[in-house]
């Protein structure tokens, strides 16, 4: 009984562990739609991209661009208009710079 359990509770958390995987859309409806900003006075959310998935685990600041639809938390789409945008992003070189520069409806939903 205690192996079963234990079995599930590493299925579940395997499911939720990885956080921040990120499919960009080029067609349908996506769970949200970004602006890329050229300066970071202009962003929402400083945003670093994550060679690992592990390292967007539970973090909305950290990206990890999915190959495919299925395995992504979020899908997006990237929009021309700051106007069309839900969030408007701007991208870091360094993960010690990423995070919310303004209080934002979608800070914590992003994982």
């Amino acid at each position: 009984m205690k192996k079963l359990l234990l079995l599930i509770l590493m299925i579940l958390m395997g499911f939720t562990c990885f956080a921040g995987s990120v499919y960009v859309m080029d067609s349908g409806k996506p769970d949200l739609v970004i602006w890329i900003a050229p300066y970071k006075s202009q962003a929402d959310l400083c945003v670093y991209v994550a060679p690992y998935r592990s390292e967007a685990r539970g973090k909305d600041e950290i990206w990890y661009f999915e190959k495919y639809r299925s395995s992504a938390d979020i899908k997006i789409k990237i929009t021309k208009y700051k106007s069309q945008a839900d969030l408007k992003i701007y991208y870091v070189k360094y993960k010690s710079e990423a995070g919310w520069r303004k209080s934002h409806p979608w800070m914590g939903r992003l994982h």
